[in-house]
């Protein structure tokens, strides 16, 4: 009896190695997909301010639209062309981020994430 209990006792180097490499995997895939994340964050930030600031909305959909650009490209931050859409209509300004990151992961291997959200203020 004494001898199987010290043959059960603790993981094998084997079970170690497993678990380490699966951890690395997950890290690595947090790691690509971080960036995408911190982007959305930038942009979601960006925008909700200027919809938050009525001298901004009174400038029209057309120059909120520039205006928020530029602060992206002060960040650093790009979306596609036809990610962000504004529409004033019957006194209300509505925004609509709508876009995906395609990150490539191993090879041949791509993630897509996808960022939607929708932001509404009152037109002055």
């Amino acid at each position: 009896m004494r001898s199987t209990l010290k043959q059960q006792a603790g993981a094998s180097i084997f079970s170690i190695l497993i678990v380490l490499i699966v951890v690395g995997f997950l890290f690595s895939i947090a790691f690509k997909l971080f960036p995408a994340y911190v982007d959305n964050k930038t942009i979601d930030s960006v925008v909700a301010d200027a919809m938050n600031d009525p001298e901004e909305l009174a400038k029209g959909p057309r120059v909120l639209r520039v205006g928020i650009t530029k602060k992206l490209v002060i960040n650093q931050v790009k979306i596609p062309k036809d990610g962000l859409t504004i529409v004033e209509k019957d006194g209300l300004i509505t925004a609509t981020l709508d876009y995906e990151v395609r990150v490539p992961m191993f090879k041949n291997v791509d993630a897509v994430v996808f960022f939607v959200k929708e932001y509404e203020a009152e037109a002055p």
